[in-house]
């Protein structure tokens, strides 16, 4: 079954500052923080309309520092987790926090209810774009923090961002070399976007920061993507998740609804080139889900392919394995 989320926002609660590109009301359209009340409500209501796949679906925390929020607060998010997991049969509970709030103590504590998974908001693994960016922690205490959870036995997720203020395409290729390093299970990529309210937003306003536009954001991408999946690390999330909110308030940054796919596309396109050598006319057979992210949107691989003089026809066949293709129907896999 396909894995799901319900998402539970703690926006800002327990962050020590107020990063370069946060606006967590943005982010996650959350004003107020949840109570506990709330935590049953969402997972009853989810569970319901979940039902066999409740089994496959997770509670998760996400949005703010979730072990950095006072203790009793947490707790008492946790304990109405750990409740709904174990009346409603969800598979289990993942919060996302900042790589210095991972001490021993809150990991007890996060076993204790039943956390299965943690997620650190590491960003970089270049201290300087750490501290340009007013993160609060170096890419050491992510390497600390991570050798801790994953000892604890939680599953550990990293999460990274591209086009800080500061980097730079190598740096954040050196930054997935050294996440690959720290064996995560998954990972997700968020190219940066400046929201109204922020740091970066005045930084962009005063001509010291310029954002990634869209194509470089993908470019890099389609390089990081192929990075973590050859080391078999699943990239769980690339680009923010669409929200009015985020639309409202974005003022520049490669913000995209299908991020991902744009990605995909882009990384297809550059495996296929490599097999096509020569001008000529092909047929390309891939899978009936595959199909979107072979043509491309707006059918933009077909065109690079056609400038390129390959007349490429795209037939959709069940045999091919989602994500890759043959080529003149020989059934060669690539």
């Amino acid at each position: 079954m396909k894995h799901a989320n319900i998402s539970i926002f703690v926006p800002h609660v327990g962050c020590p500052r107020q990063c370069s590109f946060c606006n967590q009301h943005a982010i996650t359209g959350e004003a107020e923080a949840p109570a506990a009340a709330d935590v049953r409500e969402t997972a009853a209501q989810s569970a319901a309309q979940l039902g066999e796949r409740v089994h496959s679906a997770e509670i998760a925390f996400f949005g703010g520092s979730f072990t950095a929020v006072p203790r009793d607060y947490m707790v008492s998010l946790l304990e109405a987790a750990h409740e709904s997991v174990k009346e409603f049969g969800f598979a289990g509970i993942r919060c996302s926090t900042r790589p210095d709030a991972v001490g021993e103590e809150v990991l007890y504590l996060l076993k204790k209810y039943g956390v299965t998974a943690v997620e650190l908001g590491a960003q970089s693994m270049d201290d300087e774009v750490l501290s340009l960016n007013r993160r609060g922690h170096t890419s050491g205490q992510t390497e600390a923090a991570a050798q801790r959870v994953k000892a604890f036995g939680f599953q550990l997720g990293l999460q990274m961002m591209t086009g800080l203020y500061g980097d730079t395409d190598g740096r954040a290729l050196e930054t997935a070399e050294r996440m690959i390093a720290l064996k995560p299970s998954t990972v997700r990529i968020y190219p940066t976007v400046v929201l109204q309210g922020t740091y970066l937003a005045e930084l962009y306003a005063r001509g010291e920061y310029t954002p990634q536009t869209l194509e470089e954001a993908v470019t890099l991408c389609a390089l990081l993507l192929p990075l973590f999946e050859d080391a078999g690390i699943k990239v769980i999330r690339m680009g923010l998740h669409a929200q009015t909110a985020v639309e409202a308030q974005k003022l520049a940054g490669p913000y995209h609804p299908a991020f991902r796919e744009l990605v995909q596309s882009r990384v297809f396109l550059e495996k296929l080139l490599s097999c096509l050598e020569k001008p000529g006319r092909y047929v390309v057979r891939v899978h009936p889900q595959s199909i979107s992210v072979a043509l491309g949107q707006g059918k933009k691989n077909r065109e690079i392919l056609r400038q390129e003089g390959l007349l490429v026809t795209f037939l959709q066949d069940e045999a091919v394995p989602r994500g890759l293709f043959s080529v003149d129907g020989s059934g060669n896999s690539v």
